[in-house]
């Protein structure tokens, strides 16, 4: 299976190295819309959301994103890349936003870079479909696994629409969601060693 990382700006290397640890994925750079020919997901990975934002527009990706998400193609936003998806943005600069997602973002939400800290959430796997927030809490409907989380100039997702299942949560905060095939963390899975999330996300692209 074909997966992309956006080559644009940002930790592209670190969700490659993430990508060739798991079976039966072909982990490709795009940096132009040929690029995207047979990819089955594509990763928007952590990085500057307002520089990344004008690049798409100038590589003319942007477009050809958005017409591949909505007739199916799985996409995965980190940090940024989650930004980067959400119809509506929150913050002193926006960014030009693939407006695809139904969430509200607030950028750089948790401080500087000087802010910057390491955690360990509840990250729910299951497949069910209930958009209930109170079903990330509880245990008898979810499938939970422990994960580590690392934040660098997090983002905050504010709200999320009725078709967006939240998948993890931080102090009562919502830091990683998803809407049918597309999916964004605030934190960043590609800067730790555990698979998880990019797991999850082949079986999205797989689907």
């Amino acid at each position: 299976m074909k997966i992309g990382i956006l080559d644009i700006q940002g930790s592209v290397e670190e969700h490659l190295e993430m990508l060739k640890k798991l079976k039966n994925v072909e982990a490709v750079l795009v940096k132009k819309s040929e690029d995207l020919k047979d990819v089955k997901g594509l990763i928007l990975p952590g990085g500057e959301s307002t520089t990344i934002g004008k690049l798409l527009r100038r590589f003319g990706l942007r477009d050809e994103i958005i017409k591949r998400v909505k007739k199916g193609m799985a996409v995965w936003g980190t940090c940024a890349g989650a930004i980067l998806l959400s119809k509506k943005i929150v913050g002193k600069e926006n960014a030009d936003s693939l407006n695809l997602m139904d969430i509200t973002v607030e950028r750089n939400a948790y401080g500087r870079q000087l802010d910057s800290f390491e955690t360990q959430v509840e990250f729910d796997l299951s497949t069910k479909k209930s958009t209930e927030e109170t079903d990330v809490l509880k245990k008898n409907t979810v499938r939970l696994c422990r994960i580590p989380a690392i934040f660098i100039r997090a983002p905050k997702i504010l709200e999320v629409g009725k078709g967006v299942k939240i998948l993890a949560k931080y102090k009562d905060e919502i830091i990683m969601a998803r809407e049918k095939n597309m999916l964004v963390t605030t934190f960043h899975p590609e800067l730790t060693d555990d698979l998880e999330v990019h797991q999850y996300f082949v079986k999205m692209c797989g689907k």
